[in-house]
């Protein structure tokens, strides 16, 4: 088994920054994608950022330009600069990654942390 466990979510103003991080603990084996969601209240959860196991980014259009995915192999952590929030980033932030935890690839979440963004 492995779990994710997500902090640095908050309250902050608008135009304000947050970090967030996600460390990976348990019987892992082997670290593929990771990637970031998040669910507004009333809303599906939406993919914000992904990032392979090679560095390779991509964005939700919404946060191209004021987010970063980035990672760090060696902690089995994955984290998410945010820049520029605006009142529309409020939502619950969840950590997503894939692996190995045995013979067999899985994909695993983190419990959430909340971001609240004020205008």
């Amino acid at each position: 088994q492995v779990q994710l466990a997500e902090s640095g979510g908050g309250l902050v103003q608008a135009g304000g920054s947050l970090r967030l991080s996600c460390a990976a603990s348990g019987s892992i084996r082997g670290m593929n994608t990771m990637a970031w969601y998040h669910q507004a209240p009333g809303k599906q959860r939406e993919l914000v950022a992904v990032i392979s196991d090679g560095g390779s980014a991509n964005y939700a259009d919404s946060v191209k330009g004021r987010f970063t995915i980035s990672r760090d192999n060696a902690k089995n952590t994955v984290y998410l600069q945010m820049d520029s929030l605006q009142p529309e980033d409020t939502a619950v932030y969840y950590c997503n990654g894939v692996f190995r935890d045995g013979l067999r690839w899985r994909t695993y979440w983190g419990q959430g942390t909340q971001v609240t963004v004020s205008s």
